[in-house]
């Protein structure tokens, strides 16, 4: 599986999800531009020594990852009022899951562009404005594995 973040702007929470990353053998796609520095002192503490575990590379923008895909890759854009519950998606070993900013989400025409592969997490408190991107990355990403039955090979 592949975890991409778009523009992330926290350290703490991709440092999280770097972790998610190692103990999950998920490979981690960071789209820039950045909201810290990779050298950036709460991005290691969150990530602890996970960093050097993880499969994870930067790239300069959308445009960039994008062109970089294998023909047939799939991308499942999560974010909110999408048409598709995450639990409803039927994931695949290779496909890649896209999250945004924590404060502006992805943008409305990456979603609409990908509108089959759009993924809400239902929230029962419409009060509550959103939740956390590690999170939510976890979630998915859980999800993603138990229909897997991975790890443990099938």
């Amino acid at each position: 599986m592949n975890l991409v973040l778009v523009e992330p702007e926290i350290a703490p929470n991709t440092g999280n999800i770097a972790r998610l990353c190692a103990a999950t053998r998920t490979s981690l796609h960071l789209i820039e531009p950045l909201g810290f520095r990779l050298d950036d002192r709460e991005l290691k503490r969150a990530g602890m020594d996970y960093w050097k575990q993880v499969d994870w590379r930067t790239w300069s923008n959308w445009t960039e990852f994008q062109a970089a895909l294998l023909p047939g890759a799939r991308l499942w854009l999560i974010e909110s009022n999408g048409p598709i519950r995450y639990t409803d998606a039927a994931f695949g070993v290779d496909d890649y899951l896209v999250f945004g900013r924590e404060t502006a989400g992805l943008p409305q025409r990456l979603l609409e562009d990908h509108r089959d592969g759009w993924l809400r997490i239902p929230m029962a408190n419409a009060e509550a404005r959103s939740l956390n991107l590690a999170n939510c990355a976890a979630m998915v990403l859980a999800e993603a594995m138990r229909q897997l039955n991975w790890p443990g090979g099938g």
